[in-house]
Order: C-alpha cells, then sequence, then structure tokens
C-alpha cells in the first residue's frame, strides 16, 4: 500500500520515521559488521572466501579473488557493442565534468610584503572503490567512482565488486573499469570487502581511502572502520524527492517517483507537493506504473512506498520546500513552475536536478555530474563524489627576513599567551642565531 501523508497532521514519531530513512536498518547491523571485520582482520583471505560463499554464492574460491586478464576480455565478447557504445559516451561527459573541477596544483598568495601563504594539491596515495551489484549491475557507479580517481592522479586504484552468481565480475563493469583506465578489480562485496580495503589481506591491499555507495550492510561496515580508514561520503540506501506545486504532469511525478524506489527496499521515495489534486493523481496512476515493471523490481517499488516513501501533502511551497531542506535528500529533483526560482531557497541536497527534461536516470547515467551522493541527511554537511574526495591539500608557507621580523613578536606574544615555551623559545634562540 502506497503511504500518503499530510504533513500537518504527522506525528513526531512518523516524522523521524521517515527523516532517518534505513539508519534504523544500519544501527541493527552493526553488531554483524563487527564481526565480520574481526574475522577479516585476523583472517585475511580465508573469511573473505568464507563471508563471500555465505553472502553471495557457494561455489566462491580463495583464485577467484581477482578479475584476470582472461576475465576482462571474456567482457568485451559478451556485453552488446550499443552498451559498450553508452558507456564510452557516458565516460567523456563525466570526465570533461571532473576534469573542470581540478584545482590549481600550487598556489601562492602575499598575505604581506615578505610573508606567503599558499597550497600545494596533491592525490592521496591510495584509494579502494566500492561498486555495489545486488540483483543488477552498475557500470555507470564504476564509472562515477573512477572517472574522478583517475582524473585526480591516484597512483594506486583497486576496485572492489560482489561476484556474480558463477563468481565473476559483472561484464560491463569491467569494460567501464577498463575504459577508466583500471585493471585491478577484486571479487568480493559487502561488509567483508570493506573490511579487507581497511586492513588488507593477503591478496587485497590496504587502502588509505575507501568510497562507493552501498547496502545498509556496507554503510553498517563503514561506521565501523571510521578512524580505521577514510570511510567516504555516507552514501548509503538510494534515496530522492521529487518536488512538485499544481503545475506538474502527474504522470511525471508519478514515473520518477519510482526511479529510486527501483533500487532496493531499503531505498527512500518521496513525492512532496501542497498540490491535493497532483498528491491523489499521482496516487491513482502509481498502480499502472508498478504493474509494468518486472515482478522483482514491483516487490523493491512497493516495499519502499509502503516503508520509508510515499506521497506527502503538505499547505503551501514554502513548508515543501522546508521539509526538503530539512530532509536533505541524495536526489532531489524539481518539477515546479519556475525550477530555477525555487532552486534559490534549497540548501541541503546531493544534487539538484531542474525540470521536466532533466530526470534523475539521466543524471545518473551520462549529464555529466557525480551520482554517488550524500545520504541518509548527510547532504547538511556532505557533497556528492568529485576529484576533490581523491586530492589532499598541504599548506606551503614562506617567510623572507623581512615578514619573519615583522611576526617574530606576535608568535612570541601568542606562545607565551598559551604557556607554550617552547614555541617561544624557538623564536627568541633564532633571534639571536640569525640576528634578527
Amino acid at each position: 500500500m502506497i503511504q500518503f501523508w499530510k504533513l500537518s497532521q504527522m506525528t513526531p514519531d512518523q516524522l523521524n520515521r521517515i527523516m532517518r530513512r534505513a539508519e534504523t536498518d544500519i544501527r541493527d547491523l552493526l553488531p554483524i559488521a563487527q564481526s565480520v571485520i574481526d574475522k577479516v582482520r585476523t583472517d585475511g583471505d580465508v573469511a573473505v572466501v568464507e563471508y563471500t560463499r555465505k553472502f553471495d554464492t557457494a561455489q566462491f574460491t580463495a583464485p577467484m579473488l581477482r578479475a584476470t586478464a582472461e576475465d576482462f576480455a571474456a567482457a568485451r565478447s559478451v556485453v552488446d557493442y550499443d552498451v559498450i557504445k553508452a558507456i564510452e559516451q557516458a565516460h567523456t561527459n563525466i570526465e570533461r565534468f571532473h576534469k573542470e573541477q581540478m584545482p590549481e596544483p600550487m598556489w601562492f598568495m602575499e598575505v604581506q610584503p615578505g610573508i606567503m601563504a599558499g597550497e600545494r594539491v596533491t592525490p592521496i596515495a591510495s584509494a579502494g572503490l566500492y561498486v555495489p551489484r545486488g540483483k543488477g549491475a552498475f557500470p555507470s557507479v564504476m564509472l562515477m567512482l573512477a572517472t574522478p580517481a583517475k582524473v585526480a592522479g591516484v597512483p594506486h586504484i583497486v576496485i572492489v565488486t560482489p561476484p556474480t552468481p558463477e563468481g565473476k565480475a559483472d561484464a560491463a563493469s569491467l569494460i567501464a573499469a577498463e575504459i577508466c583506465g583500471i585493471d585491478t578489480v577484486y571479487v568480493v562485496g559487502g561488509m567483508q570487502a570493506i573490511a579487507a580495503l581497511a586492513y588488507g589481506t593477503e591478496t587485497i591491499p590496504k587502502v588509505d581511502k575507501i568510497i562507493g555507495p552501498g547496502s545498509s550492510y556496507v554503510s553498517s561496515a563503514k561506521r565501523l572502520l571510521y578512524g580505521t580508514v577514510d570511510v567516504g561520503l555516507p552514501a548509503g540506501p538510494s534515496e530522492s524527492i521529487i518536488l512538485t506545486d499544481e503545475n506538474v504532469d502527474p504522470r511525471l511525478a508519478a514515473l520518477d517517483l519510482l526511479v529510486e524506489a527501483e533500487h532496493g527496499p531499503d531505498s527512500a521515495a518521496i513525492l512532496v507537493t501542497h498540490s491535493q489534486e497532483v498528491a491523489q493523481q499521482v496516487l491513482s496512476i502509481l498502480p499502472d506504473y508498478i504493474a509494468e515493471l518486472p515482478e522483482w523490481r514491483q516487490h523493491f517499488v512497493n516495499n519502499v512506498l509502503s516503508n520509508y516513501g510515499g506521497v506527502l501533502l503538505t499547505n503551501n511551497l514554502v513548508e515543501s520546500i522546508e521539509f526538503v531542506n530539512n530532509y536533505a535528500p541524495e536526489h532531489l529533483e524539481i518539477l515546479t513552475a519556475d525550477p530555477f526560482v525555487t532552486l534559490n531557497k534549497i540548501r541541503n541536497a546531493g544534487e539538484i536536478l531542474l525540470g521536466h527534461f532533466t530526470p534523475i536516470p539521466t543524471a545518473n547515467y551520462c549529464l555529466g555530474l557525480n551520482a554517488i551522493l550524500p545520504t541518509g541527511g548527510f547532504a547538511k554537511s556532505f557533497s556528492s563524489v568529485s576529484v576533490n574526495d581523491f586530492l589532499k591539500r598541504s599548506g606551503v608557507g614562506y617567510l623572507s627576513r623581512e615578514g619573519y621580523t615583522k611576526l617574530q613578536g606576535i608568535t612570541t606574544m601568542l606562545a607565551d599567551y598559551e604557556d607554550f615555551p617552547a614555541h617561544a623559545m624557538a623564536i627568541r634562540k633564532r633571534n639571536e642565531i640569525l640576528g634578527v
């Protein structure tokens, strides 16, 4: 049953549950994730293989952990040529967008005469990219992760992705990795993959940063490993808000509501509108659209729209926008009379797509924007994946004799006030040594 709420009549518990989405599920999984992490840390490949057999495919063995050159070659023979071309064309747009994000490798400014300050930008040494699979394949996610990592110049990039029932990496995802220039792909997913990247095993190397979306299981493992390794932005189960006014074609709103809902049972998808007529029309249209989906996708959609998703009716557009900003969705699609005016009032969203010709699917695949976005309300403080996720900044400073002379008195004054005698001594004795 598709949920329908009136915001003014929702209880605090109802509202809190919608705001938290799958967070409750993640919290419940933490004990399981801890046991997996501990075993992978101590037993390495043996534990990774054991959990892969348990969770993914019973026929899995240690030699299958890494995709081989033969696997990459075979992928080209099984994926349709038109699909390969689509991946290549999407990569072109994504790469072009991310190249524009690259900052200057170094910059300096003169704070005062003789006082120079700046930054040097360098890539992180290694990155582990998590590309989920689930019941489908996600070469688009491979592009969204591998492209900015390559553009940023990360020297050591490894990919983990769950196996197919045959114990192989998804063929289209291998092709996407190859297009991006990456051939290090490990065929493992879930909590065991995150643990392996965090600690390293006999086969899978330890990395400095793990980034990529995943299920509640993956999110729970990342949460526990925060502090052990940089786990990147919180990218968990998919979520979206379709924001409309009374001018929208309800057929479009209904179609786009289904997009993130079909990802999985722990996703969230909400239509937010102040139009009673639009809300009711969408509710009447949805069952027919859902019936056109494959049965297993219908199951996901029905679960989402009766759990963390549905149709939300507000009193006016201002109230709708306030809800959006409080929710901070991963994907926000604005279908109002003037989406650019509405845009100016949006503060929190992973991505913002404007108008009837900019649906979420196009942004997910080939618009050029990165579709790996913060979920669970973290769009209030996190941004989409970009080259910046794979770069680090080092402050660079230089003082001439003149500049040092200007600052030495300020330095000793503040060092004395904060009671750091070695700080002050490094300046006063330097003055004697240098004759300042």
